[in-house]
């Protein structure tokens, strides 16, 4: 009970402190970016020559006297000594949290011979506002007869799922032959800088009868895509769907998806949310929530969230306010506030469609890293047309802050149905940090 309300408490703080990080410059980027053009803003997510990593840990479930199973942490690496009063009461309530995400699908367990391995991650907000990714990879342990799954567990501040997945890969490999060899891969993994992007960094790792290993380890060039799978949107829902998802995650709406799949909701709910880049979703956000904490669907405030099929039944019987239920399984909306199809310009959302419905067609000639770009393309170019000219309406005064002129800029939108949409994304949280990180962003060279 204790850890569910810090948990709730701490997920709705995703509120200013931690947008405003979020849209921080990365980096060698510098701030004033912001007064350039629309989509050239960096995460702090991404920021080169960190840890990869703050804590691996491992997950198993463990029998209580109940019967049921529960999760509980068995291997942490590293262990953290000396640690201030107050940096040890946040890592024992980051540890005491892990677990939940981990086997957020509840204690039903029992032994068994045959599971096939899935990744997944999870996002916790912590009490500052800064994130902390967990990436899993829920595996059965080598062995004969029945056994249970264990979670393997890389906690970090880090945005970059492609390259926490490969990691995993080589985890689970080292897995199979013995606990022993993967400590010294997460020691040489911890000890070498997080790279640029583009950029390599090589481990060496050692495995008995297999002799030294090199490992290399990639960032893809665009940084604020390192963390996306639009494939796994695309190839759920139709681009019809995804726009009418769009339009509500603008508007700042309650969002809940369904699938079974863990892996399918992590990947789904991370590429919605990157959709409005330059934009951060500024509101409780749980790509896969825990039983435990189902009943953040009836949060009165936005969020968007995961949640495995089998609870289907009990979210529609939830006294909840207006939101939109999207099943990934069967690729359609469950429940809709009615209006999603009139929401975005007519003009803009046309292009959006013709352009995603290329790329839908096209998706076995382009690799993941293509879809992406493409994808991401179509929606940055969306921002541009609608809001491009925002840096023109700041008015800058003798002491370098701005001010942001919102009746002008809207009126200075010459499209009718633009202006109406305007007129409310206006209003959003995200669009309000948005500005006033531009309104400290000014380019130093302007002020000569």
């Amino acid at each position: 009970a204790a850890i569910g309300t810090f948990l709730r408490r701490s997920l709705r703080r995703a509120g200013r402190r931690e947008v405003k990080d979020g849209a921080s410059a990365a980096e060698n980027t510098p701030p004033q970016v912001l007064q350039g053009k629309l989509g050239e803003r960096s995460s702090v997510f991404y920021s080169a020559g960190q840890f990869f990593f703050e804590y691996l840990v491992v997950v198993s479930l463990k029998k209580m006297p109940d019967g049921h199973y529960e999760p509980k942490i068995t291997y942490q690496f590293p262990k953290h000594e000396n640690l201030l009063k107050g940096q040890k009461e946040e890592e024992e309530r980051l540890l005491q949290a892990i677990p939940l995400f981990c086997f957020p699908d509840g204690n039903n367990w029992a032994p068994i011979t045959e599971f096939t391995s899935e990744t997944f991650s999870f996002v916790l907000t912590n009490m500052d506002g800064s994130r902390k990714i967990g990436y899993c990879r829920r595996l059965l342990p080598s062995g004969r007869g029945v056994r249970l799954p264990e979670v393997f567990c890389i906690i970090s501040c880090l945005g970059c799922f492609g390259l926490f997945s490969k990691i995993l890969d080589e985890v689970e490999k080292r897995r199979q032959i013995s606990m022993a060899v993967i400590y010294p891969f997460m020691q040489g993994l911890r000890e070498s800088p997080f790279p640029a992007p583009g950029k390599t960094v090589t481990i060496k790792s050692f495995i008995p009868e297999s002799g030294t290993e090199l490992i290399e380890l990639t960032r893809p060039v665009d940084a604020h895509l390192e963390h996306v799978e639009f494939q796994a949107l695309l190839q759920r829902l139709s681009p019809h769907l995804i726009l009418h998802i769009f339009a509500s995650a603008m508007l700042e709406r309650r969002l809940i998806f369904l699938a079974e799949e863990l892996s399918v909701l992590s990947q789904c709910i991370h590429a919605v949310a990157a959709l409005l880049y330059p934009f951060t979703w500024a509101h409780t956000y749980i790509p896969v929530v825990p039983e435990c904490l189902l009943d953040t669907v009836c949060c009165p405030t936005p969020f968007m969230v995961g949640i495995q099929m089998r609870h289907l039944e009990w979210v529609l019987e939830q006294p909840m306010e207006e939101a939109l239920i999207v099943d990934l399984c069967e690729g359609k909306i469950i429940r809709a506030v009615g209006d999603e199809e009139e929401i975005l310009p007519g003009k803009l959302q046309k292009e959006m469609l013709i352009s995603l419905n290329r790329h839908t067609n096209n998706n076995n000639m382009h690799t993941s890293e293509q879809v992406n770009t493409l994808v991401s393309e179509a929606f940055v170019h969306f921002f541009v047309q609608l809001v491009g000219h925002y840096a023109s309406h700041i008015k800058w005064g003798r002491s370098g802050s701005g001010s942001f002129q919102e009746r002008a800029f809207c009126k200075a939108i010459t499209s009718k149905s633009c202006r109406r949409f305007m007129k409310k994304f206006v209003k959003t949280n995200m669009f309000s940090l948005f500005i006033e990180e531009a309104e400290k962003s000014r380019i130093p060279q302007e002020g000569k």
